[in-house]
C-alpha cells in the first residue's frame, strides 16, 4: 500500500511478509556505515535482529519500506508519542548500493511531509559515526542536546543489551531533537 511520496521515493507500509528480508537489508547498510568508522573483527551485524524487531513492535511504531522506481532503496521506523506532536526516528537507512545519492535528505522529506503534524523529532546515533551526525545536523537540520556515555546512560534505553554484563563497549551516542515551529 503506497502512503506517501515525496520526489522519486515512495513510501510503503511494511508488509509483515516482508520483515525479514527489511532486517537484512538494514543490517547490510548499518554494517557498511559502520564500515567507514569501526573496525568490527566481529561477524556480528552492528545492529541485531532483536533491537530491529524491538522498535518494529514498538507500541506507535510504523515501518517504512522506500522505494524508487518500485525498488526497494531503504526504510525507516517511526514511533508516534504524545498525540502525534513529538516522533522519534528509531532507524533509518539507505540500502547500501544506494549510498552517496542524495536518497538519505530525500527520504528524511518524505517523513517530515507525511507527518506534518509532529512538531519535535528526536533521533539518536554513535558519537563516532561522524557520516550520520554530519546527516542529522547539516542535512536534515537537527542539533545535538545530549551525550550518553557510562558516567551519564541513557534513562530510556530499554534495548536487550540494555544494562547487560556482557556489553564489551559502553553505548556512547548524541541524542538530535529537532523543533518544527507551529503551521501559521
Amino acid at each position: 500500500m503506497v502512503v506517501s511520496e515525496a520526489n522519486s521515493l515512495v513510501l510503503h507500509k511494511l508488509a509483515t511478509s516482508d520483515r525479514q528480508e527489511f532486517v537484512t537489508r538494514l543490517q547490510g547498510s548499518f554494517d557498511v556505515g559502520a564500515a567507514a568508522y569501526f573496525d568490527n573483527d566481529s561477524s556480528d551485524p552492528v545492529i541485531s535482529e532483536a533491537e530491529i524487531y524491538q522498535s518494529m513492535d514498538h507500541p506507535g511504531a510504523d515501518t517504512w519500506d522506500v522505494r524508487e522506481g518500485g525498488n526497494g532503496v531503504g526504510g525507516a521506523v517511526v514511533s508516534i508519542k504524545e498525540g502525534g506532536l513529538a516522533a522519534s526516528l528509531d532507524l533509518l537507512f539507505i540500502d547500501a548500493g544506494e549510498h552517496g545519492r542524495g536518497l538519505g535528505s530525500e527520504l528524511w522529506a518524505a517523513i517530515e511531509a507525511h507527518y506534518p503534524g509532529v512538531r519535535v523529532w528526536k533521533t539518536m546515533t554513535p558519537y563516532d559515526d561522524t557520516r550520520n551526525i554530519h546527516f542529522y545536523v547539516n542535512k536534515c537540520g537537527f542539533r545535538i542536546v545530549e551525550f550518553f556515555h557510562p558516567g551519564h546512560p541513557d534513562p530510556h534505553d530499554t534495548s536487550p543489551a540494555a544494562g547487560a554484563e556482557e556489553r564489551s563497549i559502553p553505548d556512547l551516542m548524541f541524542a538530535f531533537e529537532k523543533n518544527r515551529s507551529p503551521l501559521m
